[in-house]
């Protein structure tokens, strides 16, 4: 007892309760870059719907793009009659041949992914429906090849089944380096930039909704060297703020300060942020993620093309087109397994309005090559052989 007087006392260990996760997520600052969700219904809410250059983007290709006459013909003939140019000119009682493909690119544009679903049969489907890729899921088999599709909705599931003789659903997907049965859509590559564009209009929104407020700070420097307002003096000045310096019907009114009052700029001006020119920038990333040149869309600042025509054809030729063929090839592969015989679907070339110089300088040179046959020439248009030969 006597030793344990003389021993230096020791402070006892403070309990201390907390979170593992606690020093991981308690620093806050307003510094800190704030991404949006990566997943499809995120990216959809934000790059689309909430996003003019993103809406506009998706809709310039989509709408182009569903609005190209099609051709139906196999390795002998082309088609003015056939089943297939019936289903696709009316897919299902809600939806023609232009709605159904501008859901489709609609969907491949914004997801990656797009499924359209067979009704009827056997033979040709009766129907063609376009389902929602964030709702459709892949159920791989062994070999890693999707065996079944999961269509969820409202808490229910349905399941289509591809291992019968013909698949229920024609699954076309963009090129994913990291995935190897979902593709990467355009929204993702632009994932950055729209949320640059997305901060710079809700900055711009917040400062025509509070314009005059002071960016910085009111130190106060008494004559006697004291720092501090009294209770009255701060709840006076506190009201005055709100009521003659914020909100839009005050922007530019100017602060008077009584004496002792000083006021001290913080942060940067737009001017010094470039903010406008940050906000072109990122639209110009979007557009130029979607294969859009920015020129069509009004974006200024970009002089790639040297006329509104050179850009439209550039559009054409290397967004609209691409996309058009690979989707329409892939259908007319999935319908020809209903139907039996092999059929190809693809753009009617001549009829696109865009391309009538191109095409004229083409039937032009190939008509006045005389060393060729007229099957050669039609071949090299793109046309099927005469019935008879040469």
């Amino acid at each position: 007892m006597v030793w344990n007087f003389f021993r230096r006392a020791e402070p006892a260990a403070s309990e201390r309760k907390a979170s593992a996760a606690g020093r991981v997520v308690a620093w806050g600052s307003s510094g800190r870059v704030a991404w949006s969700p990566r997943d499809t219904v995120s990216l959809t809410r934000t790059g689309f719907i909430g996003n003019p250059v993103g809406f506009r983007a998706v809709k310039m290709i989509a709408e182009a793009a569903a609005a190209l006459p099609l051709v139906c013909e196999d390795g002998k003939c082309r088609y003015d009659t056939h089943p297939v140019i019936d289903l696709i000119r009316r897919p299902n009682p809600g939806q023609g041949r232009a709605e159904m493909f501008e859901a489709l690119y609609g969907q491949l544009l914004l997801s990656g992914n797009g499924y359209v679903e067979a009704v009827g049969g056997p033979g040709i489907p009766q129907e063609l429906h376009v389902l929602r890729s964030d709702r459709m899921s892949v159920v791989p088999g062994p070999d890693g090849w999707p065996v079944a599709y999961d269509y969820a909705v409202g808490g229910r599931k349905h399941r289509f089944d591809m291992t019968g003789p013909v698949d229920p659903i024609c699954h076309i997907r963009s090129f994913h380096p990291l995935d190897d049965h979902y593709g990467l859509s355009p929204l993702q590559a632009a994932a950055v930039a729209i949320d640059v564009h997305n901060s710079a209009s809700a900055w711009s929104k917040a400062l025509l909704d509070n314009a005059a407020r002071p960016s910085g700070a009111i130190v106060f420097r008494g004559a006697d060297g004291q720092g501090m307002l009294s209770e009255d003096q701060y709840e006076r000045l506190q009201e005055e703020l709100e009521r003659y310096h914020q909100g839009a019907r005050n922007a530019g009114r100017p602060m008077l300060l009584e004496g002792g009052l000083d006021w001290k700029p913080m942060g940067f001006s737009p001017s010094d942020m470039e903010f406008q020119k940050t906000k072109e920038a990122a639209a110009r990333e979007i557009a130029v993620a979607f294969g859009v040149p920015p020129m069509l869309m009004g974006i200024p600042g970009d002089a790639t093309y040297a006329n509104y025509q050179e850009a439209n054809r550039a559009f054409y030729r290397l967004t609209v087109l691409p996309l058009a063929q690979r989707v329409t090839a892939a259908i007319g592969h999935w319908l020809s397994s209903h139907l039996g015989e092999e059929i190809v679907l693809r753009p009617d070339l001549d009829q696109v309005p865009a391309l009538a110089g191109e095409r004229d300088q083409q039937w032009k040179r190939i008509g006045e090559a005389d060393f060729l046959t007229d099957d050669e020439k039609r071949a090299l248009l793109g046309l099927p052989r005469l019935s008879g030969g040469d």
